[in-house]
């Protein structure tokens, strides 16, 4: 919520969806994520929006999309992690499934509503028109499953669970070093080398167990524990330097108070200062995606609820001062 100004509509009243309605004439694009129907019923679903504005984009986001057998029913993104088959492939190999700990389903399928909105503003361009876009947890969450699902469904075998490890690549997973842990990938025979070298073991390279991927895959549990002896010798952040230098792909397992640290992270202006409305400076998350002519800024904090109430109103619909306390007083606002 970086960047936006915040207002407060009680949209069960009738002078707060006049003042949406006013709002939607004069914008571009409207997302909501109500239950199915909700907008609807309250005369603001995108057959009535799209008499008021013809070029608007109207983006529906829900659990599990419009029509169906589901699509009443509320979106979690826990539940949807499990419907849609990613708890099943992830976590430990003879353990429970697992969630992911940050909401990946709500997180993508905001970043797949984006994506969609853009092409229906392009397309806009061309058509001067509006469009309805839908997007859903649970499509968004099977269409990330990506080569996952691709796998399945030309082989037709289920997926496993791996862990940490690659069903097709060793080593391609975390080991433990002396005070930490690591994600290394060498992801072919001449990176594995050069793991080699760097561990001053060169003959595994050359033993027939190990000289090719395939062999390494068929006797992973054997080269899995031959390498995690010589890595608990030294730290993380050594063998990072050591292997990084040969060229290996290879980082260290951070907390998320060491990576928001990191000098990369850092440097890249990935960590932010703005002052918010209430808690003065605060430090937040800086822009993931830089433009050589229009670079990003976080000019302002996340608003507090109803922030910007009074402003937008009297701004862009022209309330008076009276007018906002006449709204307030009906609980529209």
């Amino acid at each position: 919520n970086r960047n936006k100004r915040g207002i407060t509509l009680n949209l069960q009243t009738r002078q707060a969806r006049d003042i949406l309605r006013e709002l939607i004439k004069r914008g571009d694009v409207v997302i909501e994520n109500f239950k199915t129907g909700t907008m609807e019923g309250w005369g603001l679903g995108y057959d009535e929006l799209q008499q008021l504005n013809p070029r608007v984009i109207y983006c529906k986001i829900s659990g599990y999309g419009p029509d169906g057998p589901m699509a009443s029913l509320p979106g979690y993104d826990f539940i949807v992690q499990a419907e849609g088959g990613f708890m099943s492939i992830n976590g430990p190999v003879e353990g429970p499934p697992m969630r992911s700990a940050i909401a990946l389903v709500d997180i993508t399928t905001g970043m797949f509503a984006a994506t969609a909105i853009l092409a229906a503003l392009r397309a806009r361009d061309h058509m001067d028109m509006g469009q309805r876009v839908d997007v859903s947890l649970l499509e968004s969450q099977v269409a990330w499953l990506t080569n996952v699902a691709s796998a399945y469904l030309i082989s037709g075998k289920p997926p496993k669970r791996y862990g940490n490890s690659h069903p097709n690549i060793m080593p391609y997973e975390v080991f433990n070093a002396k005070d930490g842990a690591f994600a290394l990938a060498a992801a072919n025979d001449g990176l594995f080398r050069k793991v080699c070298q760097g561990l001053k073991c060169p003959e595994l390279a050359d033993d027939p167990r190990f000289a090719t991927n395939p062999k390494r895959v068929e006797n992973a549990q054997a080269l899995r524990a031959i390498l995690q002896a010589e890595f608990v010798k030294k730290e993380a952040d050594q063998w990072v330097a050591l292997l990084r230098s040969l060229g290996v792909p290879i980082g260290r397992i951070n907390s998320v108070e060491r990576a928001l640290n990191h000098p990369q992270v850092l440097h890249r202006q990935m960590v932010l200062e703005v002052e918010h409305a209430t808690a003065g400076k605060i430090k937040v998350v800086g822009v993931p995606y830089k433009f050589s002519e229009t670079p990003a800024k976080v000019k302002t904090a996340p608003p507090t609820l109803g922030q910007h109430t009074e402003e937008v109103l009297q701004e862009l619909l022209g309330y008076s001062v009276e007018d906002v306390a006449r709204l307030r007083e009906a609980a529209a606002v």
